[in-house]
Order: C-alpha cells, then structure tokens, then sequence
C-alpha cells in the first residue's frame, strides 16, 4: 500500500506532469472529498510564473468538471431517496430559498466548505444542469483568479527547486 501510494505521489509531482496534476487536484478537491486545489496551483505557478494562465484555465476546467460531477451525484441521490421513500423529499427553507436563486446560487460554488455540497443539492433539487455549469465555471474562475493573484503578491519571486 506504501508503495502505492508513493508511485502515485511520484506520477503527480508538478516539476514533472505541471497542469495534469492542477486538473486532477482541482478536480477532486470540487467533489465532497476533503482537499484543496490553490497549493497546486500556487505551486505551478511559483515553479513556472509564465503558466499563470493555463494554471488558472486548467483549475477552473477541472473544478467546474467536479462540479458538474457533484450536481450529478445530488441528482442522483435524489432519486435513490425518491425510489427507497416512495415520495419526495421535504423541502426545507434554505432548499427553498436556494430553489428560489436557481443556478446563480452556482456562483457561490467557490465558497470553501459550502460550494461542494451546493452543487449537489442543485443536482438534487434538479435545477437545470448547464446554466448551473455555466455559473459554477464563472464563480470558480473567479477564485482561482483572485487567490492565485493574490498568493503571488503576498510571496513574490520564482520558487527554484
């Protein structure tokens, strides 16, 4: 298992594979999983500041990707619910007031903590999918963007290894 996972660390190190490292990272850091996608991407960028923006565009892609996969599984999950309960669910305020915003709620899906599982309950409430796409792509640029922008300034230089 050691061995494992040391070759799997060993395949994803940025100086070696750069942005397929960002797109899988950012990927499973938008799926209910606990990880966080900004070192990676600060790292790239500190390693090599000339792929700023394929670094922020290839995040954005992979996050928006997971997002998309989250939506699905709260969809999903809906109708697992609907199937096993014989009827739908209750619905609660927030699920109502979130009902109520549609899929510009997605552009809070760069919200740490919230954003993941807000994206699947806009699967399981079945807001329609591509709009709730399009506005987790926006949300998610956004905080790429900013914090990357940001790390950058606050430690400024190329980082050689």
């Amino acid at each position: 298992m050691e061995i494992w996972i040391e070759s799997l660390l060993a395949a994803l190190a940025l100086p070696k594979f750069g942005l397929s490292t960002v797109f899988i990272v950012s990927l499973i850091s938008a799926t209910l999983l606990p990880l966080g996608s900004e070192p990676a991407v600060f790292g790239l960028v500190k390693l090599d500041p000339t792929l700023f923006w394929p670094a922020v565009g290839v995040a954005t892609v992979g996050n928006t990707l997971g997002g998309a996969i989250s939506w699905w599984m709260g969809f999903g999950a809906e109708k697992a619910w609907e199937q096993v309960a014989h009827r739908p669910a209750t619905e609660h305020r927030a699920l109502a007031m979130l009902r109520r915003f549609g899929p510009k709620a997605c552009l809070l899906s760069w919200l740490p903590g919230v954003g993941d599982p807000l994206c699947a309950v806009a699967g399981w409430l079945r807001l329609p999918f591509w709009p709730c796409v399009f506005y987790m792509a926006i949300g998610k640029f956004g905080r790429y963007l900013v914090m990357t922008a940001a790390l950058l300034w606050v430690f400024p230089g190329q980082f050689t290894p």
